[in-house]
């Protein structure tokens, strides 16, 4: 390892061959290793040697990638040219989380930032080459010039992806809202090696996935939720929606048992979070 390589994590581990050379194994079998990850790649060793593979050669995947009489059983699955492979540890909590943590350790890709504010589309808003960092939960955005900007991973409210063009080319990005600074409703666009936003993706999609429940909103807790989205008062919802104050209070009271919102005042006015604008979101997409 260089003394430009920065090792993450080293421990005990196990992986299993599920797909080899692009065809399902009949028997699979878990052979225990030790893992030792970097910024730079995963290096996989055991009684039989050691293989170091870069982390533009690995994606992580799905479970639909995975043969239907495979049972990940938790464990993170990886495309690896055309093998997909399992990985697990137990001394790590969350294997794919730390995977894609290292993976984009201090890594340089392409944000537009702000590309959206308050629903307006930024014409001014340029691609540039950002440092990505994320300790803990907090992911900072390292600019050229000395600009910064941080935000929670947790306040991740929206993922959606497309293909645009990106300093002349044609690349995935990942549009990205969350909240800034300033408490604004933001859209930031990332792209980069393909690596890089299969990891990106990885990250925020998890985040949303764990903070989702089974709460299915109905008609008129969905008009709250786009009316908040759309910027209006909750002192004004009342009269916004035309249903009674006490009505909306109980409708404030059951969004946030779901964590849609978070209170601010003891009485009426709530504040609409991550989880509440990914559900108001859905809520506009279904109209």
């Amino acid at each position: 390892m260089s003394s430009e390589e920065q090792k993450l994590v080293d421990t005990a581990g196990d992986y299993m061959y599920a797909v080899k050379g692009g065809t399902p194994v009949d028997d699979p079998q878990w052979r225990s290793c030790r893992l030792v990850m970097t910024d730079k790649r995963l290096v996989l060793a055991n009684s039989s040697g050691k293989q170091a593979l870069p982390h533009s050669n690995i994606e992580v995947v799905g479970e639909e990638e995975l043969p239907a009489s495979v049972d990940p059983a938790g464990a993170t699955p990886m495309r690896i040219g055309d093998n997909v492979v399992l990985f697990d540890a137990a001394d790590v909590s969350d294997f794919e989380l730390e995977y894609c943590r290292a993976t984009l350790h201090a890594t340089v890709i392409l944000t537009k930032h702000p590309a959206v504010v308050g629903g307006v589309i930024q014409d001014e808003a340029t691609w540039r080459k950002t440092r990505f960092q994320l300790d803990d939960d907090v992911i900072t955005l390292a600019f050229p010039g000395g600009e910064e900007t941080t935000f929670a991973v947790d306040d991740v409210g929206t993922v959606e992806t497309s293909e645009q063009a990106v300093m002349g080319e044609t690349r995935t990005i990942l549009e990205v809202e969350h909240t800034d600074e300033d408490d604004r409703s933001v859209e930031t666009y990332f792209s980069g090696m393909d690596h890089h936003t299969t990891a990106l993706q990885s990250l925020f999609e998890r985040v949303i996935e764990e903070r989702e429940g089974d709460y299915e909103l109905d008609e008129i807790e969905s008009q709250v939720l786009m009316a908040l989205y759309s910027g209006v008062s909750p002192f004004e919802m009342s009269d916004f929606v035309g249903i009674p104050v006490d009505e909306v209070e109980e409708i404030y009271r059951k969004l946030l048992d779901v964590g849609a919102v978070d209170e601010v005042r003891t009485r009426t006015e709530v504040s609409l979070n991550a989880q509440g604008r990914n559900m108001a979101s859905e809520a506009m997409n279904e109209q």
